[in-house]
Protein backbone atom coordinates (compact mmCIF):
# COMPACT_ATOMS: atom_id res chain seq x y z
CA UNK A 1 0.00 0.00 0.00
CA UNK A 2 1.06 3.46 -0.77
CA UNK A 3 0.01 6.77 -0.31
CA UNK A 4 -1.09 8.90 -3.60
CA UNK A 5 -1.44 12.18 -1.55
CA UNK A 6 -2.32 13.43 1.89
CA UNK A 7 -5.51 15.72 2.81
CA UNK A 8 -3.38 18.18 4.83
CA UNK A 9 -1.54 19.48 2.05
CA UNK A 10 -4.50 19.09 -0.61
CA UNK A 11 -7.83 19.49 1.59
CA UNK A 12 -6.91 20.87 4.72
CA UNK A 13 -8.67 19.72 7.60
CA UNK A 14 -12.02 20.36 9.04
CA UNK A 15 -11.99 21.91 11.34
CA UNK A 16 -15.91 22.96 12.10
CA UNK A 17 -16.97 19.06 12.45
CA UNK A 18 -17.62 17.68 15.63
CA UNK A 19 -14.23 15.21 15.91
CA UNK A 20 -12.24 17.97 15.66
CA UNK A 21 -13.98 20.44 18.48
CA UNK A 22 -13.54 16.87 20.36
CA UNK A 23 -10.05 17.09 19.58
CA UNK A 24 -9.66 20.68 20.79
CA UNK A 25 -11.36 19.74 24.37
CA UNK A 26 -9.32 16.50 24.76
CA UNK A 27 -6.09 19.06 24.04
CA UNK A 28 -7.39 21.45 26.60
CA UNK A 29 -8.81 18.93 29.61
CA UNK A 30 -7.43 15.83 28.76
CA UNK A 31 -3.86 16.60 29.37
CA UNK A 32 -3.71 15.22 33.17
CA UNK A 33 -1.36 12.80 34.58
CA UNK A 34 -2.00 10.26 37.08
CA UNK A 35 1.23 10.03 38.72
CA UNK A 36 0.43 14.24 39.84
CA UNK A 37 -2.70 12.97 42.20
CA UNK A 38 -2.01 12.77 45.42
CA UNK A 39 -3.17 9.89 47.14
CA UNK A 40 -1.30 10.61 50.84
CA UNK A 41 -5.27 11.82 52.41
CA UNK A 42 -6.55 8.65 50.52
CA UNK A 43 -3.52 6.02 52.42
CA UNK A 44 -5.13 7.76 55.60
CA UNK A 45 -8.85 7.40 54.95
CA UNK A 46 -8.35 3.64 53.73
CA UNK A 47 -6.97 2.77 56.80
CA UNK A 48 -10.08 3.57 58.26
CA UNK A 49 -12.78 2.19 56.27
CA UNK A 50 -14.54 -1.12 57.27
CA UNK A 51 -13.65 -4.02 55.95
CA UNK A 52 -17.38 -4.30 53.81
CA UNK A 53 -16.53 -0.65 53.12
CA UNK A 54 -13.18 -1.54 51.64
CA UNK A 55 -14.47 -5.03 49.95
CA UNK A 56 -16.92 -2.10 47.80
CA UNK A 57 -14.46 0.35 46.37
CA UNK A 58 -12.04 -2.49 45.95
CA UNK A 59 -15.00 -4.31 43.76
CA UNK A 60 -15.84 -1.14 41.98
CA UNK A 61 -12.10 -0.65 40.99
CA UNK A 62 -11.38 -3.80 39.77
CA UNK A 63 -14.38 -3.43 37.25
CA UNK A 64 -13.08 -0.14 36.30
CA UNK A 65 -9.86 -1.38 36.41
CA UNK A 66 -10.01 -4.88 34.18
CA UNK A 67 -12.51 -2.54 32.21
CA UNK A 68 -10.17 0.44 31.22
CA UNK A 69 -7.57 -2.76 30.41
CA UNK A 70 -10.17 -3.86 27.61
CA UNK A 71 -11.12 -0.82 26.00
CA UNK A 72 -7.74 -0.09 25.93
CA UNK A 73 -6.85 -3.44 24.50
CA UNK A 74 -9.78 -3.19 22.27
CA UNK A 75 -9.79 0.19 20.56
CA UNK A 76 -7.11 -0.56 17.72
CA UNK A 77 -9.24 -2.01 15.62
CA UNK A 78 -11.75 0.77 15.31
CA UNK A 79 -9.01 3.12 14.88
CA UNK A 80 -8.27 1.24 11.75
CA UNK A 81 -11.21 1.25 10.41
CA UNK A 82 -11.48 4.92 10.28
CA UNK A 83 -7.62 5.32 9.40
CA UNK A 84 -8.33 2.96 6.34
CA UNK A 85 -11.45 5.04 5.41
CA UNK A 86 -8.96 8.38 5.44
CA UNK A 87 -11.41 10.37 7.85
CA UNK A 88 -8.19 11.94 9.17
CA UNK A 89 -10.44 14.61 11.45
CA UNK A 90 -11.96 11.58 13.00
CA UNK A 91 -8.42 9.76 13.32
CA UNK A 92 -7.05 12.52 14.91
CA UNK A 93 -9.18 12.82 17.93
CA UNK A 94 -9.19 8.96 18.14
CA UNK A 95 -5.13 9.48 18.79
CA UNK A 96 -6.58 11.26 22.31
CA UNK A 97 -9.20 8.50 22.83
CA UNK A 98 -6.96 5.72 23.18
CA UNK A 99 -4.26 7.54 24.99
CA UNK A 100 -7.02 8.24 27.59
CA UNK A 101 -7.89 4.85 28.20
CA UNK A 102 -4.46 3.86 28.93
CA UNK A 103 -4.34 6.81 31.24
CA UNK A 104 -7.25 5.47 33.02
CA UNK A 105 -5.91 1.90 32.90
CA UNK A 106 -2.69 3.65 34.85
CA UNK A 107 -4.96 6.05 37.15
CA UNK A 108 -6.78 2.96 38.31
CA UNK A 109 -3.91 1.04 39.09
CA UNK A 110 -1.79 3.46 40.98
CA UNK A 111 -4.70 3.87 43.30
CA UNK A 112 -4.73 -0.41 43.76
CA UNK A 113 -1.20 -0.38 44.22
CA UNK A 114 -0.16 3.07 46.16
CA UNK A 115 -3.38 3.04 48.21
CA UNK A 116 -4.90 -0.10 48.67
CA UNK A 117 -1.63 -2.42 48.75
CA UNK A 118 -3.82 -5.12 47.35
CA UNK A 119 -1.77 -7.19 44.63
CA UNK A 120 -3.89 -10.75 44.80
CA UNK A 121 -6.14 -11.50 41.77
CA UNK A 122 -8.65 -9.18 41.81
CA UNK A 123 -10.47 -11.10 39.49
CA UNK A 124 -12.80 -12.38 41.79
CA UNK A 125 -15.10 -9.55 41.92
CA UNK A 126 -16.06 -10.14 38.23
CA UNK A 127 -19.33 -11.75 37.83
CA UNK A 128 -20.93 -13.56 34.86
CA UNK A 129 -22.57 -10.77 33.47
CA UNK A 130 -19.40 -8.94 34.15
CA UNK A 131 -17.56 -12.10 32.37
CA UNK A 132 -19.78 -12.25 29.21
CA UNK A 133 -19.38 -8.42 28.12
CA UNK A 134 -16.35 -7.34 28.91
CA UNK A 135 -14.33 -11.11 28.48
CA UNK A 136 -16.15 -12.27 25.26
CA UNK A 137 -18.80 -9.55 23.60
CA UNK A 138 -16.33 -6.36 23.81
CA UNK A 139 -13.31 -7.79 22.45
CA UNK A 140 -15.17 -10.02 19.97
CA UNK A 141 -17.65 -7.23 18.23
CA UNK A 142 -14.40 -4.73 18.36
CA UNK A 143 -11.84 -7.16 17.10
CA UNK A 144 -14.46 -8.56 14.12
CA UNK A 145 -13.81 -5.53 12.83
CA UNK A 146 -10.52 -6.43 11.12
CA UNK A 147 -12.64 -9.05 9.32
CA UNK A 148 -15.80 -7.25 8.62
CA UNK A 149 -14.88 -3.27 8.49
CA UNK A 150 -18.21 -2.99 7.14
CA UNK A 151 -20.71 -0.07 8.55
CA UNK A 152 -22.91 -2.51 10.09
CA UNK A 153 -19.70 -4.02 11.82
CA UNK A 154 -19.05 -0.65 12.97
CA UNK A 155 -22.53 0.29 14.07
CA UNK A 156 -22.49 -2.54 16.77
CA UNK A 157 -19.13 -1.83 17.45
CA UNK A 158 -19.92 1.64 18.28
CA UNK A 159 -22.95 0.44 20.16
CA UNK A 160 -21.41 -1.97 22.27
CA UNK A 161 -18.57 -0.10 22.86
CA UNK A 162 -19.63 3.69 23.26
CA UNK A 163 -23.36 3.40 23.71
CA UNK A 164 -23.84 0.37 26.36
CA UNK A 165 -20.21 0.03 27.94
CA UNK A 166 -19.11 3.74 28.16
CA UNK A 167 -22.40 5.19 28.18
CA UNK A 168 -24.57 3.36 30.37
CA UNK A 169 -22.12 1.39 32.63
CA UNK A 170 -18.94 3.01 33.18
CA UNK A 171 -21.00 6.49 33.50
CA UNK A 172 -23.49 4.12 36.50
CA UNK A 173 -20.18 3.00 38.14
CA UNK A 174 -18.36 6.50 38.07
CA UNK A 175 -21.93 8.02 39.39
CA UNK A 176 -21.50 4.95 42.24
CA UNK A 177 -18.04 5.67 43.12
CA UNK A 178 -18.23 9.43 42.99
CA UNK A 179 -21.48 9.46 45.10
CA UNK A 180 -19.90 7.15 47.76
CA UNK A 181 -16.58 9.51 47.81
CA UNK A 182 -18.13 12.90 47.33
CA UNK A 183 -21.39 11.75 50.48
CA UNK A 184 -18.80 10.96 52.86
CA UNK A 185 -16.07 13.07 52.16
CA UNK A 186 -13.12 10.35 51.59
CA UNK A 187 -10.16 9.54 49.20
CA UNK A 188 -9.66 12.98 47.60
CA UNK A 189 -7.00 11.92 45.28
CA UNK A 190 -9.57 8.95 43.76
CA UNK A 191 -12.18 11.66 44.11
CA UNK A 192 -10.14 14.13 41.80
CA UNK A 193 -9.40 11.21 39.13
CA UNK A 194 -12.26 10.05 38.37
CA UNK A 195 -13.68 13.84 38.49
CA UNK A 196 -11.05 13.95 35.26
CA UNK A 197 -11.62 10.44 34.14
CA UNK A 198 -15.88 11.30 33.66
CA UNK A 199 -14.57 14.49 31.32
CA UNK A 200 -12.62 12.09 29.00
CA UNK A 201 -15.76 9.52 28.90
CA UNK A 202 -18.01 12.78 27.78
CA UNK A 203 -15.76 13.41 25.15
CA UNK A 204 -15.54 9.35 24.05
CA UNK A 205 -19.78 9.17 24.67
CA UNK A 206 -20.24 12.07 22.30
CA UNK A 207 -17.96 10.54 19.70
CA UNK A 208 -19.92 7.17 19.44
CA UNK A 209 -22.84 9.63 19.22
CA UNK A 210 -21.47 11.13 16.38
CA UNK A 211 -19.92 8.31 15.03
CA UNK A 212 -23.55 6.28 14.63
CA UNK A 213 -25.52 9.27 13.56
CA UNK A 214 -22.99 10.12 10.46
CA UNK A 215 -23.44 6.24 9.92
CA UNK A 216 -27.18 6.34 9.93
CA UNK A 217 -27.43 9.52 7.70
CA UNK A 218 -25.22 7.59 5.10
CA UNK A 219 -27.72 4.43 5.90
CA UNK A 220 -30.90 4.89 7.98
CA UNK A 221 -31.22 1.02 8.09
CA UNK A 222 -28.30 1.01 10.24
CA UNK A 223 -30.56 1.75 12.91
CA UNK A 224 -31.80 -1.59 13.16
CA UNK A 225 -28.63 -2.89 14.28
CA UNK A 226 -27.53 -0.08 16.98
CA UNK A 227 -31.30 -1.16 18.57
CA UNK A 228 -31.10 -4.41 18.70
CA UNK A 229 -27.23 -4.49 20.11
CA UNK A 230 -28.31 -1.93 22.88
CA UNK A 231 -31.51 -3.97 23.57
CA UNK A 232 -29.64 -7.05 23.32
CA UNK A 233 -26.97 -6.15 25.77
CA UNK A 234 -28.90 -3.93 28.29
CA UNK A 235 -30.41 -7.24 30.55
CA UNK A 236 -26.51 -8.19 31.20
CA UNK A 237 -25.78 -4.68 31.92
CA UNK A 238 -27.86 -4.07 34.56
CA UNK A 239 -26.90 -7.86 35.48
CA UNK A 240 -23.68 -6.20 36.74
CA UNK A 241 -25.30 -3.73 38.75
CA UNK A 242 -26.60 -6.95 40.95
CA UNK A 243 -23.53 -8.85 41.11
CA UNK A 244 -21.74 -5.74 41.97
CA UNK A 245 -23.79 -4.17 44.64
CA UNK A 246 -25.71 -6.95 45.44
CA UNK A 247 -23.40 -9.34 47.01
CA UNK A 248 -23.17 -6.75 50.31
CA UNK A 249 -26.22 -7.37 52.94
CA UNK A 250 -26.76 -4.30 53.48
CA UNK A 251 -24.90 -2.35 50.95
CA UNK A 252 -21.74 -0.52 52.56
CA UNK A 253 -22.44 3.71 52.88
CA UNK A 254 -26.42 3.28 52.63
CA UNK A 255 -26.63 2.65 48.67
CA UNK A 256 -29.59 1.13 47.08
CA UNK A 257 -29.65 -1.18 43.96
CA UNK A 258 -32.99 0.62 42.93
CA UNK A 259 -31.17 4.24 42.45
CA UNK A 260 -28.30 2.73 40.66
CA UNK A 261 -30.66 0.82 38.12
CA UNK A 262 -32.64 3.81 37.62
CA UNK A 263 -29.56 5.71 36.97
CA UNK A 264 -28.36 2.98 33.94
CA UNK A 265 -31.62 3.08 32.51
CA UNK A 266 -31.82 6.95 32.23
CA UNK A 267 -28.63 6.55 30.36
CA UNK A 268 -29.33 3.94 27.74
CA UNK A 269 -32.35 5.81 26.99
CA UNK A 270 -30.82 8.74 26.60
CA UNK A 271 -28.45 7.36 24.48
CA UNK A 272 -31.14 5.55 22.87
CA UNK A 273 -32.71 8.06 22.15
CA UNK A 274 -29.89 10.89 20.76
CA UNK A 275 -29.40 8.48 18.34
CA UNK A 276 -32.52 7.42 17.01
CA UNK A 277 -33.40 11.13 16.44
CA UNK A 278 -30.51 11.48 14.01
CA UNK A 279 -32.55 8.94 11.70
CA UNK A 280 -33.91 11.66 9.81
CA UNK A 281 -31.20 13.99 9.19
CA UNK A 282 -28.57 15.01 7.16
CA UNK A 283 -24.70 14.73 7.73
CA UNK A 284 -24.66 18.40 8.04
CA UNK A 285 -27.57 18.64 10.64
CA UNK A 286 -25.95 16.28 12.18
CA UNK A 287 -22.59 18.00 12.22
CA UNK A 288 -24.23 21.14 13.43
CA UNK A 289 -26.26 19.40 16.29
CA UNK A 290 -23.42 17.26 17.62
CA UNK A 291 -21.18 20.22 17.85
CA UNK A 292 -23.53 22.38 19.77
CA UNK A 293 -23.94 19.12 22.25
CA UNK A 294 -19.88 19.41 22.36
CA UNK A 295 -19.88 22.73 23.37
CA UNK A 296 -23.04 22.85 25.94
CA UNK A 297 -20.83 19.54 27.21
CA UNK A 298 -24.29 17.56 26.74
CA UNK A 299 -22.68 14.64 25.24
Amino acid sequence: MSHTSFTTTTLGLRRDIPPMTLYEKAKRLGIWNPSDIDFSQDKADWLKLSRDEQSLILHLTSMFQAGEEAVTLDLLPLISVIAKEGRLEEEIFLTTFLFEEAKHTDFFRRFITEVVGHDTDLGRFHGPCYHHLFYDVLPATMHALSCDPSPRALAKASATYNMVIEGMLAETGYHAYFTVLDKHNILPGQRKGISLLKQDEARHIAYGIFLLSRLMAEDETLWEVVEATMNELVEPALGMIYESLGSYDPIPFGLEINHFTDYAMSQFQKRLERVQRARSMSIEEIYSVTHHAIEENDA
